[in-house]
């Protein structure tokens, strides 16, 4: 096989052979080689130990060193290039782990050979191997021909390399996420069979894979894999329980098949790097996700046949803050997240009776930063196949945005305060400090809300006119 591979590979493959030693760039580098796709950090193997190649790596990365790893054999390094470009490498030595059933951190063992610590990997496409710097390739499990034929399967028995370490079943709905991979059926079958054994890993963990999953080019594929392996009856629940309900819109298709297709058109939405929302975008995308999870609680049987999910978007907000909070999201994310599902349906009244400029700037004012985001969720949520309704739709939100620009020029919705602040509420009133102030100010947050920028006579007259109809 011919490759172009990276120069400071074949450098430090002479540095480690000078002195002895294999080294092997390994993993993800190697599929991507033969992917053509670019790499930015450097994995190798070695048959030296730390202590004896740690000079090798603090001499070659002239830009940086780390040993965080050390306890599972592994240094890292960063050299700058010409061009002002980095190129990252991490070097472990060879390594034939050793499981505890009841967690998934191994107990570290070294080994003795590259085929053996290939066999502890996850998947056959990432267990090839480039010895350098005389670039020999190294396939003992035929990962080469799993990645021509898309296929995702485990170097040793499936349920073997799942038990060891459950977050590979993680890892294998990544992949069909990133990379457009299906899962082999011995490998899909032990992954249905050992679900429970999810369980085990950490919160922080599973939330890391799911976001790998959701932001690559292919989310809808890997939440699909999530659910149809089982794996979402344990880590996301309220995702698979979709499937038992009738969606309103599309009675023909489940609440599930929708949020799968306002998943893809919300990635649609996402902008350039210099738009609004630059793709991908995360909270967008659990949004989009997330945005229906209250259906299920809130599922009616009305007369005629119809069914109806009334205040879903005030449930599913709250189920969404829980399920967040229990895969350890931050909690600037659990609340932007929330507060999208919460408004995912504020906009649907502007359709049948166009909004005041006073309700233009509650919608803004209320969506705050979330506003770019809101409407974007809200566009890939009408998915309605009439024709008609689709373009009625599609102009209201068109004419909805354009007014909002159109008061921008006029006044500034990101700082929208009351024409009198707390302080001069106090000295207009002559009242002390206390809840009758703050009382007074969401008055006067309403009514410029309602009227726009006023002269500063006219809203302490208004200050006045409230307080004197307010119980003393």
């Amino acid at each position: 096989m011919n490759f172009e591979v990276w120069p400071e590979a074949i450098e430090l493959g002479r540095l480690f052979a000078k002195e002895g030693y294999e080294l092997a760039l390994v993993g993800g580098p190697v599929r991507d080689l033969l992917l053509h796709r670019t790499s930015h950090d450097l994995d190798f193997c070695t048959s030296a130990r730390p202590e004896q190649f740690e000079h090798i790596l603090r001499g070659w990365g002239h830009d940086g060193f780390w040993d965080m790893g050390r306890k599972f054999g592994t240094l890292g390094a960063v050299r700058r290039r010409k061009d002002g470009s980095e190129v990252r490498v991490e070097v472990t030595t060879y390594r034939s782990d050793v499981y505890d059933p009841d967690s998934r951190k191994p107990e570290v063992r070294y080994g003795d050979s590259l085929k053996g610590d290939l066999s502890r990997r996850d998947f056959t496409v990432n267990a090839m191997a480039l010895r350098v710097p005389d670039l020999e390739f190294v396939d003992p499990f035929a990962g080469a021909g799993d990645l021509s034929k898309g296929v995702l399967r485990t170097p040793v028995d499936p349920r073997q390399s799942f038990d060891d370490d459950p977050l590979r079943m993680m890892r294998a709905v990544r992949f069909v996420a990133q990379l457009g991979f299906h899962i082999e059926p011995e490998t899909a079958q032990a992954l249905t069979q050992m679900v429970g054994r999810i369980s085990i890993v950490s919160p922080e963990r599973v939330r890391d894979e799911l976001d790998k999953t959701l932001l690559s080019d292919r989310p809808r594929a890997g939440i699909e894999a999530l659910v149809d392996s089982g794996l979402a009856d344990i880590v996301f629940p309220e995702i698979p329980a979709l499937k038992l309900e009738i969606d309103d819109h599309h009675r023909h298709k489940d609440v599930f098949e929708h949020t799968m297709i306002v998943l893809e058109r919300a990635v649609a939405l996402e902008t350039g790097p210099s738009g609004p929302v630059p793709a991908p975008d995360l909270t967008l995308r659990l949004a989009a996700l997330l945005h229906d999870v209250g259906k299920p609680r809130t599922r009616r049987f009305e007369p005629g046949g119809k069914v109806s999910f009334h205040h879903h978007d005030i449930v599913g907000a709250k189920m969404t803050r829980k399920r967040m909070r229990a895969l350890h999201y931050d909690h600037h994310m659990i609340d932007d997240v929330s507060e999208l599902v919460n408004l995912h349906l504020r906009f649907h009244g502007y359709i049948d009776e166009p909004w005041t400029d006073s309700a233009v700037r509650r919608y803004v004012k209320d969506s705050g930063r979330l506003y770019e985001r809101l409407n974007r969720l809200t566009r890939a949520d009408a998915t309605t196949q009439n024709k008609h309704k689709a373009l009625q739709f599609s102009s209201a939100m068109d004419e909805m945005e354009q007014r909002v620009r159109e008061l921008k020029e006029k006044e500034d919705f990101d700082a929208i305060r009351p024409d009198v602040d707390g302080t001069e509420i106090i000295d207009v009133l002559g009242i002390k400090p206390g809840p009758m102030v703050g009382k007074a100010y969401r008055h006067m947050l309403e009514y410029r809300l309602d009227n726009g920028p006023t002269p500063h006579d006219t809203a302490v007259e208004e200050l006045k006119r409230w307080y004197a109809d307010q119980p003393h």
